[in-house]
């Protein structure tokens, strides 16, 4: 709906309230509480409808008294969403001294005192003020904080997901005003749910912005040693190599893991015998573990060329360059670790499957047997069925005659398995 739709509607709710107290009627009160109740339940199915962006604009535009109105209306738990949204003047107005707080949303920031990072509290607006960080982070940050924090600092802050969504080649560029932006993804292993989590990074003005949707294990690492160790981290540079450092080494634990998991399937697999139903699971085992070492690879990639960017763009010290390339022999010595893995995963799948073709081959193998072992009864249940076993067993009463055949029937039959099982012995011994 509009901002006209909107205006129409407040003023038709205006009009039949003018109409209504004009008019004596009988219950009079109860008729405009009655009207007073509709109009409510109208603007706050127009509110449920409508994005906080939505709100705000409206707000901003609409005349102060209507603003106050559709303020009012506006659900306690949505209000805080729509303060972002709207100017200082109108938000005064509307809500008095109250300013917008960093509720869903975590952003944490950090300045360097005394060798060490220290957090700065941060509830709302007034809090950045004065500040002089060196890192920046942004924890599902809705768009208007992005444009706030970003304003504050004279950066524009994009939304992660759609700055990783970029072509590889345009994720790590420079900016006409020297702004460095690199958007790489970083592994989330947590509970058996593993998957890619998209970081943006900027280097601003000696500030490093980094903004994800998730809480990383990576960002908590380089906090805590940040924070406990002196000059751990010196700029906003060091702060970025470190973070892709605890990246490399995060993502070789995840590889510790893989090799686990997989010696447990392969100790499985490599049993006497498996049943298809644990070939069904140790092959879902399987496929899991070669997501995940993908992924690993995929990630610690992404992590080089960000790296290799930062070199040749001439952007660190020789202290930073040291760390980046041994950060990038980590990085070589992992990915011919995940080489490995892909090979100990694709043999034992073709064991797996291997396995179930063994099981297929005995199944068809024992339906081969008894298919010999009726053939000469099948012939001779034919015979049988003739009229010349009628002939040969004339004056013979049938109980006698027909429990005979089924006798001869049986013994041929054992006779033939017999000399089957006879036979494949001595094939195996001869093997």
């Amino acid at each position: 709906m509009s901002l006209k739709n909107l205006i129409d509607m407040l003023n038709k709710q205006k009009l039949v309230d003018g109409m209504v107290h004009s008019q004596h009627m009988h219950k009079h009160d109860f008729v405009e509480s009655l009207l007073q109740k509709q109009h409510d339940a109208e603007l706050q199915n127009f509110i449920a409808k409508q994005s906080a962006t939505e709100i705000g604009s409206y707000l901003d535009a609409l005349p102060l008294e209507e603003a106050q109105k559709l303020w009012h209306k506006i659900p306690a738990e949505r209000e805080n969403d729509v303060l972002w949204e709207i100017s200082d003047e109108r938000r005064i107005d509307i809500a008095g001294d109250r300013q917008p707080g960093f509720e869903d949303s975590k952003i944490n920031v950090y300045q360097l005192v005394d060798g060490r990072l220290k957090s700065i509290p941060l509830s709302g607006r007034k809090d950045l003020e004065g500040a002089k960080p060196i890192w920046v982070d942004l924890v599902n940050s809705s768009k208007a904080e992005r444009v706030f924090v970003g304003s504050h600092f004279g950066v524009e802050l994009p939304d992660p997901i759609q700055a990783t969504d970029l072509e590889v080649s345009a994720r790590f560029h420079v900016e006409e005003n020297d702004d460095i932006h690199l958007h790489s993804n970083f592994l989330l292993d947590r509970d058996g749910n593993s998957r890619s989590v998209p970081v943006a990074f900027i280097l601003h003005g000696g500030i490093l912005f980094s903004l994800r949707n998730e809480e990383l294990s990576v960002f908590r690492l380089q906090r805590r040693r940040a924070l406990t160790q002196p000059n751990y981290v010196t700029d906003c540079i060091d702060l970025l190599l470190d973070l892709y450092g605890a990246d490399v080494e995060i993502s070789a634990d995840s590889l510790e893991n893989i090799y686990a998991k997989l010696g447990v399937v392969g100790r499985h697999v490599l049993s006497e015998a498996i049943t298809d139903q644990e070939a069904a699971g140790i092959l879902a085992d399987i496929a899991e573990e070669e997501d995940q070492n993908g992924r690993i690879r995929s990630n610690i990639l992404d992590t080089q060329r960000a790296l290799s960017f930062l070199m040749r763009g001439r952007l660190l010290t020789p202290d930073q360059i040291s760390d980046a390339k041994q950060i990038l022999r980590n990085i070589d010595s992992l990915n011919s670790h995940t080489a490995f893995l892909f090979d100990k995963i694709n043999f034992l799948m073709d064991a797996t499957i291997g396995f179930i073709n063994i099981n297929q081959n005995k199944r068809v193998n024992q339906l081969t047997v008894f298919s010999v072992v009726f053939m000469p009864i099948n012939i001779l249940a034919g015979v049988g069925g003739m009229s010349e076993f009628s002939m040969m067993t004339e004056g013979t009463p049938w109980p006698l005659a027909y429990g005979g055949f089924l006798l001869g029937s049986a013994f041929i039959g054992l006779i033939t398995y017999v000399l089957l099982k006879h036979f494949e012995k001595r094939r195996l011994k001869k093997q």
